[in-house]
């Protein structure tokens, strides 16, 4: 299993009618297969200034890769992702074996 994070930062201001659109626009990659566990949340800490999370589950890394190449995935990050995002971190893990 590989858990996606992604934490980030808008160009438009939270609350803004500009962060609404994107973090809407974002629910195309919840219908891409392969995608599980799919979710947006606001980031809380004060130990970093990143303001939401998107995260997903996949199955393994094939359908990870597929996720990457998927057209909504890419139009995606065309449309939405280049153009209003200022700041982001990205994290892919796996579980550790006890």
């Amino acid at each position: 299993m590989i858990r996606h994070t992604v934490l980030f930062r808008l160009k438009p201001s939270a609350g803004s009618k500009g962060a609404s659109a994107f973090l809407d626009a974002a629910d195309v990659l919840a219908r891409i297969p392969g995608v599980g566990n799919f979710e947006k949340s606001r980031q809380i800490s004060a130990k970093n200034d990143y303001e939401f999370v998107f995260s997903m589950e996949f199955a393994d890394s094939s359908a990870y890769a597929a996720y990457n190449h998927h057209p909504l995935h890419v139009a995606f990050v065309r449309d939405y992702w280049v153009p209003e995002v200022e700041a982001f971190l990205e994290v892919d893990s796996t579980p550790l074996s006890s």
